[in-house]
């Protein structure tokens, strides 16, 4: 009891912040009126309950090979679900979508455990592959949702190529290419300004677990050429699989 006592008042901090900080961004939302006020709220505490519970169950298999693989897989499904559901969700979709993400992953993964630039254990397979999946989640999003929005927007111009005898994909190819390349923004921008502007998670949590500051800057300079490569694969794929169109798409929700 004790001990769970003392747990509770560690947390409690912890708590208070948090709850301060939701109840600024749902007060900020609902004075801007802005749609979804609730929404970001409501994602910190599913987060902080989802974090709780990996955080008791990946106590155990964090050095299991095995059970690191099935968290991976955990992790790469509900991306491929979230990041399709924001594109709009089919069967069809969701293929498109798996497929290029796990291009992206399994690649960079690959590549860097084969190069020795990171140590094959499971701890840091898990700690790689769950960075890399949630961005690669990110870059697809962007992709798919700019891809879909700016061919609703510019279907005029569209539908001119096709009458001109285009294919759909040539139609709408500067518009895959632009895609990509916004989709790619962000995390370019984090990139080129790290150390000067942030201070990545993977840093400053290599630093805290007793890493040297250069080993932890080795590891994160990984982490971030590994987001950029998955991030591209994936988008690449995904937009040429969703550019051509014959049909003025639905803009997404």
């Amino acid at each position: 009891m004790t001990s769970v006592g003392g747990t509770l008042a560690a947390l409690a901090p912890t708590a208070g912040a948090v709850v301060l900080l939701m109840v600024i961004t749902v007060g900020v939302l609902t004075w801007s009126r802005s749609p979804h006020r609730f929404a970001p709220a409501l994602a910190v505490i599913r987060g902080a309950v989802q974090l709780g519970l990996i955080s008791l169950v990946l106590g155990g298999v964090i050095t299991s090979p095995m059970w690191v693989a099935c968290a991976l897989l955990v992790m790469f499904a509900v991306a491929a679900v979230t990041a399709t559901r924001r594109i709009g969700f089919s069967r069809e979709h969701f293929a498109l979508m798996a497929l290029g993400m796990a291009l992206g992953v399994v690649v960079t993964l690959v590549i860097v455990f084969a190069t020795g630039a990171i140590e094959a254990q499971p701890r840091y397979l898990l700690a790689l592959g769950g960075i890399v999946i949630g961005n690669t989640m990110s870059i697809a999003t962007l992709a798919g949702r700019r891809l879909r929005e700016s061919t609703s927007e510019r279907w005029d111009e569209v539908e001119g190529w096709l009458a001109l005898g285009a294919t759909p994909r040539q139609a709408t190819l500067d518009l895959a290419r632009a895609a990509v390349y916004s989709a790619l923004i962000p995390s370019t921008d984090q990139t080129k300004t790290t150390g000067l502007v942030t201070l990545p998670g993977a840093f400053v949590g290599a630093i805290f677990g007793g890493i040297s500051p250069l080993e932890a800057g080795r590891f994160q300079i990984v982490v971030l050429a590994s987001i950029m490569a998955a991030g591209a694969l994936t988008a690449v794929v995904l937009v040429r699989g969703l550019a051509p169109a014959t049909l003025r798409p639905d803009a997404p929700d």
